[in-house]
């Protein structure tokens, strides 16, 4: 058979050979190295035989950064992780151990809790193993010689997930022990240069809150101790930059455990909230969306015509009736209701398109183990707007919103990345209408030459979507906004719209929020500037320090001046020293600050540029650099 390579050439090999044997026919060094193989674009492991034809990339120490490179490392980390638990706390239960965004994890059942105390023991036994090395051998068993091996070694986790497994059932060993593995893995562990233990959480057996109580024990990898070394500078930055620390030390918004998932927005708060709701009205109003609202309790039946009770029921909070057809339910979504506002009367193809906009309170049930904070809540705010139009209209529109979430995004320094969601498992509708709104999103990412990675399967259940995602300044990558476009509520709600031939028709509706949840939206805004907020969304602009009693009368006619001409302004009286106030007013990220004294008035202030920078400026040349920044 033959393989292609890289740089298109073809690569002779026998018939069934492995990654590792293509590797050694084109030289021993690269097999040495050699961590994982592509296969026509997927990963797999450099043990599974290849297809003729198939095109290949070997992945190699070399790697460092490579995704797939990092999967595979980081996964035969966690099962050095299992083997050091096993030998160290007898009678331990093991479940499963994936790789995943910047580590790995393992969840145990062990016999008496541990604490964060012992990761360092268990971190010092991977070491050990490392330092003896390892190899990893697979073998494929029988489903029944599988379920028979982990029941005589007492693991009734590995015996369940024996039973739900699909396909060919393989083990993966290194050392003492032996798992229930699909793959794939190193060749040995030579490549793992740093390994780091970050941290214990809670976790429930197959994420249900009905079964056992795992401990979850996370961790990192690396093929360079320096990239480890990186990536935890970069740990300790993240917990600075932390919206929830940062939100109460800025006295933004809290938490309380009287309602869960749900934050108190403080008057500091309401500033931002406020100025992101002016903005979304003004560039709504600006783009032809017309301001609706709608109620926030519907009963049963309009979520069974949306088709969010039997796709989205368990995220809704209910309120029950006197039997089933009588219960309420708070709104998780708008597009219900704007289906209605739709639905109230005859429509031309004259009106169309017709755009909603609204910025409703949504609730949705999120397990009590998913919170964090603004980033994952139970009560919603969206920027949410949906767009009824023709077939013909569709383009027109999705290049609109992408336009529209360029000019946001732009707003916060962000820059966009596209991913486009395709039809899921559980659908609404025909693959011929899914082919149709598929291609149209994909059409539209096409003709403005915009990027896109492909993300099968993800699409709501009612259509497929463009996810927008940014990456922040520590290289966190966040999905914002979604485009979706929709053939099948209208068609549930009956909805038609007369067409010029004078018949009726099925309009189309495209779904989008542009910031997302404005909840999350902050939240990660307040950790991508590390609370310096730009300075128009700022909650105070600028603080004004008087030096003395004495001065506090010229500070308040320089703060007048500045709240004449519509900043927000605060006046800093506390009985503190000037050099504390100042401290503070840094920590307050304040954007500006001027230290009013002796020898300050409207034509001389002193002025600090939050971050350090200090500067002279007249009351009138302040005034005209703080409005350019406002725009």
């Amino acid at each position: 058979m033959e393989v292609i390579l890289p740089d298109s050439s073809k690569l002779e090999l026998p018939d069934g050979a492995t990654g590792l044997e293509a590797a050694r026919a084109i030289g021993p060094k690269l097999a040495e190295q050699a961590v994982l193989i592509r296969a026509d674009g997927r990963p797999q492991d450099l043990r599974l035989p290849l297809t003729d034809g198939a095109q290949i990339q070997i992945l190699t120490t070399r790697d460092t950064t490579d995704p797939d490179a990092l999967y595979v490392l980081r996964h035969s980390t966690a099962h050095l992780l299992a083997e050091a638990v096993r030998r160290l706390f007898p009678g331990v239960k093991i479940a499963i151990g994936p790789p995943i965004e910047n580590g790995f994890y393992y969840d145990f059942e062990f016999p008496e809790p541990i604490a964060e105390d012992d990761l360092a023991r268990i971190e010092a036994e991977i070491q050990r193993e490392l330092d003896e090395g390892r190899a990893w051998s697979r073998e494929e068993r029988s489903r029944d010689e599988a379920k028979a091996y982990f029941a005589a070694e007492d693991e009734p986790y590995k015996v369940e997930l024996v039973d739900t497994a699909e396909g060919d059932i393989s083990f993966y060993t290194q050392g003492e022990f032996t798992d229930l593995c699909r793959g794939p893995h190193l060749q040995d562990s030579k490549p793992i240069k740093a390994v780091k233990l970050t941290g214990l959480a809670g976790a429930y057996w197959r994420g249900d809150a009905k079964n056992t109580q795992l401990t979850r024990i996370y961790g990192t990898a690396f093929y360079r101790k320096e990239d480890l070394e990186a990536h935890l500078q970069r740990i300790e930055e993240a917990k600075r930059r932390d919206h929830r620390r940062l939100g109460t030390d800025l006295d933004i918004f809290h938490f309380d455990e009287h309602s869960p998932g749900s934050p108190l927005w403080h008057p500091k708060g309401m500033v931002v909230w406020n100025e992101l709701e002016d903005l979304r009205r003004r560039e709504n109003l600006r783009r032809g969306y017309q301001e609706v609202k709608t109620p926030l309790i519907y009963d049963v039946a309009l979520w069974k015509t949306s088709g969010h009770w039997e796709n989205y029921r368990d995220n809704m909070f209910l309120i029950p009736g006197d039997d089933d057809e009588h219960t309420m339910g708070l709104k998780p979504m708008n597009c219900p209701g704007h289906m209605l506002l739709f639905g109230s009367r005859t429509r031309s193809y004259r009106e169309l398109p017709i755009r909603y906009a609204e910025s409703s309170t949504l609730h949705r049930n999120e397990p009590s183990g998913t919170l964090h904070g603004l980033l994952r809540v139970r009560h919603v705010t969206q920027d949410d707007a949906h767009i009824f139009c023709s077939a013909d209209q569709i383009e027109d529109e999705v290049f609109g919103c992408l336009d529209y979430a360029a000019f946001l995004y732009e707003l916060f320094g962000m820059q966009a990345r596209f991913e486009l969601s395709t039809r899921p498992e559980h659908k609404l509708g025909t693959d011929e209408e899914w082919d149709f709104t598929e291609s149209a999103l994909a059409s539209a990412l096409e003709r403005r030459a915009l990027p896109y990675e492909l993300n099968e399967g993800d699409g709501a259940f009612y259509g497929p979507k463009i996810d927008l995602h940014m990456t922040d300044v520590l290289g966190r990558s966040w999905q914002m906004g979604t485009i979706q476009l929709d053939a099948q509520m209208p068609q549930r709600f009956g909805l038609t719209y007369v067409g010029a031939d004078n018949q009726e028709h099925t309009p189309y509706v495209v779904h989008r929020a542009l910031l997302g949840s404005l909840e999350r939206f902050i939240g990660i805004l307040i950790e991508h500037t590390g609370g310096d907020l730009p300075f128009w969304l700022a909650p105070v602009q600028v603080r004004i320090i008087p030096v003395s009693d004495q001065h506090r009368e010229g500070a308040e006619t320089i703060a007048a001046g500045l709240r004449d001409a519509a900043f927000r302004i605060e006046v800093d009286e506390r009985d503190e020293s000037v050099g504390k106030k100042i401290r503070d007013a840094e920590l307050q990220k304040t954007p500006r600050t001027i230290v009013y004294g002796e020898k300050e008035s409207a034509a001389a202030l002193a002025v600090r540029v939050r971050g350090g920078e200090q500067r002279t400026q007249s009351l009138a040349e302040l005034i005209v650099e703080l409005t350019k920044l406002s725009r």
